[in-house]
């Protein structure tokens, strides 16, 4: 068959090496002068490709449609893309904590160039696609930007979301999808940081913070918990917890979002408000803040003590027993009210796309149009940071490829 991929990013590329293994003539249009762009920015330059779990567990860090990924996933599970990066194209890997899969050398430009290796015999064209060819209910091929025309028997929509657009993700395949008849699911930012309403945030800028736990809270209910790593911006959060908990955010004209930030998650409130009095007792010279040099780092100190709100000049040993009480309740829950989400520019990967009601799951082929097929984040399909979005480009592109003939 004549195989046209639009889009050499993720998902076009592993569709292009899996079509080329079955015999295919494949053609892969790329805009961009740099093919899959996008890789060499993930999980900070490292590349979290996915993530050694069963399928079971991924199908549970699927945000939105993972029933659609049931067979997909199945014939092409991460065990499976694990052992494709690692035995036929040599490059090693290794497991870190939640299980994300990373490359050994920690390099996102070798699990690019582990791709391009595999997508070795298509024909790779740097050009962009400005057109599907449509005809009588058919895709017969694409029109590219400098005016050609290349006829296939199937075409695959493999271009993205809006995502980092800088990387050459500009929503061109919602426009082919439109032009075919299918319906786009509104794309919004996932995974992306947080926008504060306030400025506790642009006082702790820069500063990292480790082992902390935050909570998500919409309205008053908790829709997101989890451990880990955090960053204070000048404009709000960021950081793994951050990304994650961004993709549990709805309506926000609807509900009231909070991070609560729990900075002494190993110590339960009663234990550290002994820890707090301990503390003060034997810093009992100094002035609150600075009687907080062992529980905080020095950034954080003042940002706390004005949150308390004793007065400035109080010495520790004066704080009374309600006062060490409500600090610690503080230190556990740190409230930061989230006014917006980041936008599209800097999120790591779009939510929405094409409706996956009108794609065979088992094949990617269109429901509506005859020789039309999408893969990757083009569809309505996304998952938790951890590398679970790579995984659904990976087996989404791999089905493709498997239902040619």
């Amino acid at each position: 068959m004549d195989v046209l991929i639009i889009g050499a990013g993720a998902a076009g590329l592993m569709a292009a090496g899996a079509a080329v293994r079955q015999g295919h003539r494949v053609t892969v249009l790329e805009h961009s002068p740099e093919p899959g762009k996008k890789l060499l920015i993930t999980g900070k330059g490292r590349c979290n490709l996915t993530n050694n779990c069963t399928e079971r567990e991924f199908l549970q860090n699927v945000r939105t449609n993972p029933r659609f990924l049931y067979s997909a996933l199945t014939a092409f599970p991460p065990a499976a893309a694990m052992e494709l990066f690692e035995a036929e194209l040599g490059l090693p890997l290794k497991t870190e904590r939640g299980r994300r899969v990373f490359p050994v050398s920690d390099r996102a430009a070798d699990v690019r160039a582990a791709l391009l290796r595999y997508a070795e015999g298509a024909q790779l064209v740097m050009q962009g696609a400005e057109a599907l060819l449509l005809e009588n209910g058919r895709c017969t091929g694409a029109k590219t930007t400098a005016g050609r025309r290349l006829l296939a028997d199937a075409v695959l929509v493999a271009t993205g979301g809006v995502s980092y657009p800088g990387t050459g993700s500009t929503g061109d395949g919602y426009r082919f999808a439109r032009a075919a008849g299918h319906t786009i699911v509104e794309p919004v930012p996932s995974l992306v940081s947080l926008i504060e309403a306030g400025d506790t945030c642009k006082q702790l800028m820069g500063l990292a913070l480790r082992n902390v736990r935050m909570t998500l809270l919409e309205d008053e209910t908790p829709v997101y918990a989890e451990q880990g790593e955090l960053l204070f911006t000048h404009f709000g959060l960021s950081g793994p917890l951050t990304l994650s908990a961004s993709a549990h955010i709805g309506r926000m004209d609807r509900h009231r979002y909070t991070a609560s930030i729990d900075l002494k998650p190993a110590l339960e409130e009663p234990k550290l408000y002994q820890r707090i009095t301990r503390d003060f007792a034997e810093y009992g010279a100094k002035n609150a803040e600075n009687a907080l040099t062992g529980l905080l780092p020095p950034k954080l100190r003042p940002v706390i003590a004005r949150r308390w709100g004793v007065p400035p000049g109080m010495q520790a040993s004066q704080a009374t027993k309600q006062q060490k009480q409500q600090l610690a309740r503080l230190l556990k829950h740190l409230e930061i009210p989230i006014r917006s989400r980041g936008d599209l520019d800097h999120a790591v990967i779009t939510s929405g796309g094409v409706d996956v009601r009108e794609v065979d799951p088992k094949t990617m082929a269109s429901r509506l149009c005859r020789g039309l097929y999408f893969a990757g984040e083009v569809l309505d399909l996304d998952g938790y940071t951890g590398g679970y979005n790579l995984q659904i480009a990976w087996c989404t592109a791999q089905a493709f490829a498997a239902h040619l003939g």
